[in-house]
């Protein structure tokens, strides 16, 4: 790939457009050295970013509670979004934004004060949380022994990149040959690497109140279950309940709403997805049209 190409993926760092293969940071960045970080990310579909207001002041909150603030403007933040897709010319696309804590201005310190903050954005072609032949026949869900980080300790909510408590239900669930992991805070269920979980039983839903991002997948979620006339709730979610559920599903940004067909040794709806899922999930990507979520990529910048 030649310096200029850019149909990989743009990413933005230090104020330069580059492509995404090109970008880098010090390995002296707390970034780097201390998972100092936080970040968001908002996917792109048919040429539209979804529910990009409600990214970026999730981006925000995570900034305000980390103490971190680039220079850019939250109007330059959403611009150079804006030139990371167009300058791929990607129609479909995952988009993220990061702010990283930086290098101390005074060599040596210790304080997070004293670190010059930065932020950095790229845009690559659409990821999916699982591969394309798994989300179509359904995941296969492993309950993982490694217990969640607790909330006391890092705060789920701030999108950060302390994973590896994720990375070990992951590593875990592959070793029993099943596709991703969901992790447990000792005995109520939390969220998996990068997606939160929901269950349907007896045609009430519910998802995690702990241990969990507040995902703006979920939160749609949770919003077309009121439209579709389904009871919907917040709340503590027992690990035993998991199996017993009628249906589950996981949702996230980069995948949008993927069902689950087992979860351990359970089979779920004759190993296939339930129509729960299937309505939320029709109703989830035909939102993506309506202009009240949908802002359409400026590819002209």
């Amino acid at each position: 790939m030649s310096d200029d190409d850019f149909s990989k993926g743009t990413a933005y760092v230090r104020g330069a457009f580059v492509p995404v293969a090109k970008a880098s940071i010090s390995p002296l960045d707390w970034a780097f050295t201390r998972s100092d970080v936080v970040y968001d990310v908002v996917h792109v579909s048919d040429g539209a970013f979804f529910r990009l207001a409600d990214h970026l002041d999730r981006f925000e909150r995570s900034m305000r509670a980390r103490r971190m603030k680039p220079t850019e403007s939250r109007e330059e933040i959403e611009r150079i979004l804006h030139r990371c897709v167009a300058t791929s010319r990607l129609k479909d696309a995952y988009v993220a934004m990061v702010t990283l804590r930086g290098l101390p201005r005074i060599a040596g310190s210790r304080r997070p004060s004293d670190c010059e903050n930065h932020f950095l954005a790229y845009a690559i072609a659409w990821v999916d949380i699982v591969p394309k032949e798994v989300k179509e026949r359904g995941v296969r869900l492993w309950i993982s022994s490694v217990p969640r980080v607790s909330d006391r300790a890092v705060d789920p909510t701030v999108k950060n990149y302390q994973w590896n408590d994720l990375t070990s239900g992951l590593m875990e669930a592959h070793d029993h040959d099943f596709d991703t992991a969901v992790l447990c805070d000792e005995s109520i269920v939390t969220e998996g690497p990068g997606f939160n979980v929901f269950i349907v039983k007896d045609g009430k839903v519910r998802t995690s109140d702990r241990g969990s991002l507040q995902g703006i997948t979920r939160r749609s979620v949770l919003e077309f279950c009121g439209v579709l006339g389904y009871k919907a709730s917040i709340e503590p979610i027992p690990r035993e309940a998991i199996e017993a559920a009628d249906e589950i599903f996981l949702t996230s940004t980069a995948g949008g709403i993927v069902p689950v067909v087992r979860v351990n040794q359970t089979i779920l709806g004759n190993d296939r997805p339930g129509p729960v899922f299937e309505r939320i999930k029709d109703l989830y990507w035909r939102n993506h049209r309506e202009s009240a979520y949908r802002t359409d990529v400026n590819y002209a910048v």
